[in-house]
């Protein structure tokens, strides 16, 4: 559910008709909805009733800080990829004892920027990088906790750019060396191993890789408490998927699934959710230029493009496109929507079904809080869009258009002769 909804047939941010923001702020533009963000939040604790439960929101999927806050304001924790990440997170207020780092090419700058603010714990992803960790901690005389992340070697049924659960992927611990992992790292003095992570992938809609992962990783767990090691955390990572045409993955089947075989182990369990969280708590809202007829089929050009918005032509993902005024009665008409970018994947959809638009018409496309502006780039020296918040009348801007002088600052201009001889 989202509070993106039509009032009179005009499209409405909360209580904010879209075109007004467009009148105000231009296109393109991100518009993301407080209202949703934290019913998404509340929805998904909720779900898990009275389960020791850490939600650890995964900022790679929307990442402006005053996003972060207000999910920091609602107690949540947060998964982080890079050190970059990291800053976001404390600049946005967050406890670092709530911050999962994650990823498999930590530097040694972001292994020491996490030790030294303290954040709850490192997921290691390779031999090399257990024992990097151990180094510098030794040298800072700290002991970094650590989760291990397994690979649990299994099919999460999603797109493959962002399956990462098979054993051919570059992430986690192979399934069959997660126990000797374990007997290394505990060798490692400067090292407190204090639980095991998974992450299987992303937008999955069916229940049962979820349920195949709880399996294979209580075995672990049990394994592991054997062995005389007792864990605190479980981090079963994120990958609950959304709606983005006809799917319905329901956060309380996706719950009562980790409980079922992992509620009774006795950790506090850790979920990364991402795009359940922000994916349709957002729309990215642009300007129809013109409409271009061929001798087989027609465009809708429009002002948005592959740098503000990479899904499509990356993923072959689909999302609903729809008229910001849908007012007047006009007939259906089959379409490529497509940017101005000079690539034959600049389009958002292509042989798309939509009521005929007119040169001038504002367009939203839906779902786009997740993966959007954070994949956003300055392809074909396009300024990056403003992003907007709403919650209820109010509309805040949170983050400003790029300008033209943005976009080449930092290119000092270096004087080399042409002739190439000085």
């Amino acid at each position: 559910m989202n509070y993106f909804e039509y009032r009179n047939r005009v499209l409405h941010a909360e209580d904010v008709p879209v075109s007004e923001i467009a009148a105000r702020f231009g296109t393109p533009v991100y518009i993301y909805s407080a209202r949703t963000l934290r019913r998404h939040f509340r929805v998904m604790r909720e779900a898990f009733g009275g389960a020791d439960l850490l939600i650890c929101y995964a900022m790679k999927a929307l990442s402006n800080l005053s996003i972060l806050q207000l999910f920091a304001k609602m107690g949540s924790g947060f998964d982080i990829v890079s050190g970059g990440e990291l800053m976001r997170c404390l600049k946005a207020g967050a406890d670092p004892k709530t911050i999962v780092f994650s990823g498999v090419g930590k530097t040694d700058d972001e292994i020491t920027a996490a030790l030294k603010t303290g954040i709850l714990m490192i997921n290691v992803e390779s031999r090399p990088e257990l024992h990097r960790i151990a180094e510098i901690a030794a040298r800072l005389k700290l002991r970094a906790p650590v989760s291990l992340r397994v690979n649990p070697d299994l099919d999460p049924h999603t797109h493959p750019h962002i399956s990462t659960g098979h054993r051919t992927s570059k992430f986690g611990v192979p399934l069959s060396e997660i126990f000797d992992y374990y007997a290394d790292a505990r060798t490692l003095s400067s090292l407190e191993v204090i639980g095991l992570s998974t992450h299987i992938g992303s937008q999955i809609t069916e229940l049962e890789p979820f349920t195949e992962a709880t399996g294979k990783i209580a075995g672990i767990v049990e394994g592991l408490r054997a062995d005389g090691l007792a864990l605190r955390y479980l981090d079963m990572g994120g990958g609950l998927g959304i709606p983005y045409q006809e799917e319905s993955p329901p956060p309380s089947e996706y719950a009562a699934a980790l409980l079922k075989r992992l509620g009774g182990l006795g950790l506090k369990l850790i979920i990364e959710p991402g795009r359940m969280m922000v994916g349709n708590a957002g729309i990215l809202v642009t300007r129809v230029l013109y409409i271009k007829d061929t001798d087989v089929k027609r465009f809708v050009v429009i002002d948005g493009a592959m740098n503000d918005l990479l899904r499509p032509v990356l993923y072959e993902a689909y999302h609903e496109i729809r008229p910001v005024d849908a007012r007047a009665s006009r007939p259906s008409v089959t379409a490529d929507i497509v940017g101005p970018v000079c690539e034959s994947g600049d389009f958002f959809a292509q042989a798309r079904e939509i009521p005929e638009p007119h040169p001038g018409d504002l367009l939203a496309v839906m779902s786009a809080g997740a993966y959007g502006f954070v994949m956003a780039s300055n392809y074909n020296s396009r300024p990056r869009a403003a992003e907007l918040l709403v919650d209820g009348r109010q509309v805040h801007l949170i983050r400003h258009r790029e300008t033209f002088e943005d976009l080449v600052r930092g290119e000092p201009l270096v004087d080399v002769p042409a002739d190439g001889n000085a």
